[in-house]
């Protein structure tokens, strides 16, 4: 029978693969309500605490009251308002770059920039463990899509040499579930004999890596000629909604010509362009935010070292526990719930088959006390389960 979706349903959750929302009723921050219950939270991607920020929470009000609440139209018709103007004029500062463009989310930005860039005849490599968004704007752009082994160069060198047309590289900044960076100096190195561009999503490296908080770019002391295609998201390190793409004069100018996402998208509330402003601000004066994550961040690698768990090679604030099978995994993030902590169990096909885990993130929000919290209960919950068979 066609469009059985009660069979689907049914096998998903046979799998121990089913996704639920969360009801969240209370502001973002590192204790939330969840479905009724206090929980301490581990899986916000606020890395920075700033989506509560009473600071921010005023730039928005006070952005409502002088621009309203919606963006009214496409940035080309009537939508493109003084404060997004503003933004996109401090996000090109921000990244040392010519110019930025504001897209209503990270998703589309990703999709529109692929497809402006490359289509048929033309080719895209990307690393194997891209965030879906850039897989799949590689695969709808029409160019010629193919996919290297995880920041392995010799892998990437391989599949350059198989490329025609114009070739971009695509790779995230930091991976969202491994928590690992992208090896840019050799991916850039790499582009540079091929004569391909560089497009780097850096959605979970802006605020938190870089002296400034500039992200992977500014971490490898790279630039615009490395790196001509920069995105980043406003939803995680910036604490708001929304995304850009920074980069050269010609490219924006090519974006807004071309970027059909961008083209045929209402622009975002011009309120949320004000409370990011603030943001901004606060990311890049105070430091104190990205020193007191790094402390924690160590703080739960040691920790969790002691406990004899798998954790993932990473030195950013997402910190996988590798547990191996779903319903394991499963079990282990309902334990903590029981003890008053929300942390989320990632599960196939968002990771590999046999690698389900813990995506632990940490916020400057969380206190050395709300770690040590963590720890304790991981070793409670973790002792406290059987052993199971990977999926």
């Amino acid at each position: 029978m066609p469009f059985d979706l009660s069979a689907r349903l049914a096998e998903r959750r046979a799998a121990h693969l089913y996704r639920q929302r969360p009801l969240l009723g209370s502001p973002q921050s590192a204790r939330v309500v969840v479905d009724g219950r206090p929980l301490l939270a581990f899986c916000s991607n606020d890395y920075l605490g700033l989506a509560n920020h009473p600071e921010v929470i005023e730039a928005f009000s006070e952005g409502a009251r002088r621009w309203g609440v919606g963006g009214g139209a496409s940035h080309l018709v009537m939508g493109h308002s003084e404060p997004h103007h503003q933004l996109e004029e401090a996000l090109a500062v921000f990244t040392g770059r010519p110019r930025a463009l504001l897209m209503s989310s990270g998703y589309m930005a990703n999709l529109g920039v692929i497809s402006a860039l490359v289509g048929q005849g033309d080719s895209v490599v990307e690393d194997r463990l891209n965030h879906a968004s850039l897989l799949d704007g590689g695969l709808l752009s029409g160019a010629r899509f193919s996919r290297y082994l995880h920041n392995d160069p010799v892998s990437l060198a391989s599949r350059l040499e198989k490329t025609c047309g114009n070739t971009l590289i695509v790779t995230d900044g930091v991976f969202s579930m491994d928590g690992d960076l992208a090896d840019l100096p050799a991916i850039c190195s790499a582009a540079r004999a091929r004569g391909a561009w560089v497009m780097v999503d850096d959605a979970h490296g802006f605020g938190c890596l870089g002296e400034q908080g500039g992200g992977i770019v500014e971490h490898f002391g790279l630039g615009v000629a490395d790196v001509p295609v920069l995105v980043g998201t406003l939803g995680k390190g910036f604490g708001t909604a929304g995304a850009f793409i920074a980069g050269s004069e010609e490219l924006i100018e090519s974006l807004i010509q071309f970027a059909r996402p961008y083209i045929y998208t209402t622009s975002q509330p011009p309120a949320v362009a004000c409370a990011t402003l603030k943001s901004l601000q606060l990311l890049r004066d105070e430091s104190w935010r990205r020193e007191h994550l790094a402390r924690l961040i160590g703080q739960f690698r040691a920790g969790v070292g002691e406990l004899g768990l798998r954790l993932m090679d990473s030195s950013t604030p997402i910190q996988p526990i590798i547990i191996g099978s779903s319903e394991r995994a499963m079990a282990l993030s309902a334990a903590l719930r029981e003890q008053g902590l929300l942390v989320t169990a990632i599960r196939p096909p968002t990771v590999a088959r046999g690698t389900a885990r813990l995506r632990v993130t940490l916020s400057a929000g969380h206190s050395e006390d709300d770690v040590a919290q963590l720890l304790d209960a991981l070793k409670h919950a973790s002792i406290s389960l059987p052993e199971q068979a990977d999926d």
